[in-house]
């Protein structure tokens, strides 16, 4: 899908990470990380815990600026910007841990997510008139006829999200995200925690995403059937660098994928890895975030 969709989209964009290495102090975080994610398709970054892939996240929404490399959306160098300014070109995130205002409700927390694109100046919106009103009334038609539907939480539009479920609460996080009208989509471990109906209906959900409303997505997931079942490709971090990238099906039958995660089973090699010996000796690191 490419234009501005009914569901508000405004096109995907093509994702690049570029040689990207970020340390802080003497540790090594990343190491001249090099990946893709193709305009409306999903890419999986997976790999075992501590192998870089939060500070990955940090580095392509602006929490982080690494020491080299880049960051590109659609071809432009976007590295150095601030996230409020990614924020305004078609960036959105959710969180491993959710981060929702608990005391607001469902609606009010969606529609904050639009504030990165309200062209409300602050005059307007006290007096809220005119132009003010106008755009939060299309704002909130939006949300409910559109967002809310969509992801089917109707129901709750009017709870406070300390009253909700889990699962509830990450739904209700990623509609915040569709009210910023993505084109890049990162998603921090949509499923973690939930139970496996409440995993199937998110899988559901960030399907479509990404067929009805053209969103490119980028998602961290240690679920690996939803990985191995949704994404079209997958790229796999550990020590901080790519040891392996590819279809679901290519990753899956890697050797040095299955090594990542359950060792070689050489209690020497272990060893040798925990001093930075041997031939892994670039990868003595650790994940910090």
């Amino acid at each position: 899908m490419t234009g501005q969709s009914e569901t508000g989209a405004s096109g995907a964009a093509r994702l690049e990470v570029e040689g990207l290495s970020l340390s802080f102090g003497g540790l090594k975080a990343l190491s001249t990380v090099s990946f893709a994610a193709e305009p409306g398709s999903i890419t999986a970054l997976i790999g075992p815990n501590g192998a870089g892939k939060t500070s990955m996240f940090n580095c392509i929404s602006g929490f982080y600026h690494p020491q080299q490399g880049a960051v590109r959306f659609d071809g432009r160098d976007v590295t150095r910007m601030h996230p409020p300014e990614r924020a305004a070109l078609g960036f959105a995130r959710t969180f491993q841990n959710i981060a929702l205002f608990r005391g607001m409700t469902v609606l009010d927390n969606i529609k904050l997510g639009r504030h990165a694109h309200m062209k409300t100046n602050l005059l307007q919106a006290l007096a809220y008139w005119g132009p003010a009103q106008r755009e939060e009334m299309a704002l909130r038609a939006e949300v409910e006829e559109r967002i809310i539907d969509f992801l089917e939480i109707n129901h709750i539009r009017n709870m406070p999200v300390a009253a909700l479920s889990y699962g509830l609460q990450k739904r209700v996080e990623l509609a915040r995200a569709l009210a910023m009208r993505p084109r890049i989509l990162l998603l921090d471990e949509p499923v973690a925690g939930m139970n496996r109906e409440e995993t199937e209906d998110m899988a559901r959900f960030i399907l479509d995403v990404k067929e009805e409303w053209g969103t490119t997505i980028l998602m961290v997931e240690h679920d690996m059937g939803m990985v191995m079942d949704i994404s079209d490709h997958v790229v796999v971090l550990n020590f901080g660098q790519v040891i392996a990238s590819g279809l679901p099906h290519e990753v899956q039958a890697d050797p040095h994928v299955t090594e990542a995660y359950l060792g070689s089973g050489d209690p020497a090699a272990l060893m040798a890895r925990l001093r930075g010996e041997g031939p892994d000796t670039g990868r003595n690191r650790e994940e910090v975030a």
